[in-house]
């Protein structure tokens, strides 16, 4: 017989083995059901939980890294050039675009690494104007000495979740970070046509007072590709393809190519819904 009360200490307690544990942004998102209920709060339950676990991620991180006399941001720089190739040395801008920064911000860093004699600039031979940056013996002994400790570290703030969890929560991480740096230009030439993901597509019909439907927008198609060919034009909205909701480019694509024959499409036109099919 299933037991549903508790004894403590003589007194009757409610099981609660049963019960979901909850968090800070669970309080948060409680706390805004009552204060303004006619507020979708719902995103935070992702967002706001990114932002809290980078925060306190970030805490423990950094502190690995004060430990080995670096900051974040130099073991970044330290890490990229060993990974890219400590002996063929890396320029300004593909370290800006590896880092995610402007190249002048990398210049500034980089500045700070010479001074501190942990990277050396030297010309690059296969342009007169430009410059490699390389790790010095210091900078490559300093990666060495923390690399292992920050990955050791990383392993034990992960070790709240089994091996299975951390596989979902990559991939699920994964699906986000790549819809979130699509870019036009990623789209494969052979769609014919100029996309943007479900997070730029709700801004811009919400721009020109559209409803906020998630999908793939439609900025330029040409009549020869398959989507042009299907009768897709700029502005559409596509929704789903095969049945299979779509968030972005790649989502579209991946349909596309696996399609074995004609593929139903799902296309909202401002706010009418059409069916369009390619030729397969």
């Amino acid at each position: 017989m299933t037991n549903y009360l508790l004894v403590v200490k003589n007194q009757v307690m409610p099981d609660r083995r049963s019960e979901p544990r909850g968090d800070s942004i669970d309080r948060v998102l409680a706390s805004w059901s009552t204060a303004r209920p006619d507020l979708d709060v719902a995103p935070l339950a992702v967002v706001g939980r990114i932002t809290r676990i980078n925060a306190l991620l970030r805490s423990d991180i950094d502190e690995v890294f004060a430990r080995h006399g670096l900051s974040g941001t130099t073991f970044a720089l330290l890490a990229t050039l060993v990974r890219l190739g400590r002996d063929a040395g890396v320029s300004q801008r593909r370290l800006a675009d590896e880092l995610g920064l402007t190249p002048g911000t990398v210049s500034v860093r980089v500045d700070h690494l010479v001074e501190e004699g942990l990277v050396r600039r030297e010309p690059d031979p296969d342009d007169r104007r430009g410059l490699l940056i390389r790790p010095t013996a210091d900078g490559l002994s300093a990666f060495e000495r923390c690399a292992p400790a920050h990955l050791a570290n990383e392993r034990r703030l992960l070790s709240v979740l089994t091996d299975e969890r951390i596989t979902a929560l990559a991939e699920l991480l994964r699906d986000l970070l790549s819809g979130l740096e699509e870019a036009p230009e990623a789209s494969p030439a052979w769609l014919g046509a100029r996309l943007l993901p479900a997070h730029d597509a709700i801004g811009m019909r919400t721009a020109v007072g559209l409803s906020p439907t998630p999908g793939v927008l439609v900025q330029e198609v040409s009549a020869g590709g398959p989507l042009g060919e299907a009768g897709v034009e700029r502005g559409d909205l596509l929704r789903a393809a095969g049945g299979a909701e779509m968030r972005t480019v790649a989502d579209l694509a991946a349909a596309l190519a696996d399609a074995s024959g004609p593929l139903a499409l799902d296309v909202l036109r401002g706010e009418s819904e059409l069916r369009l099919e390619t030729r397969g």
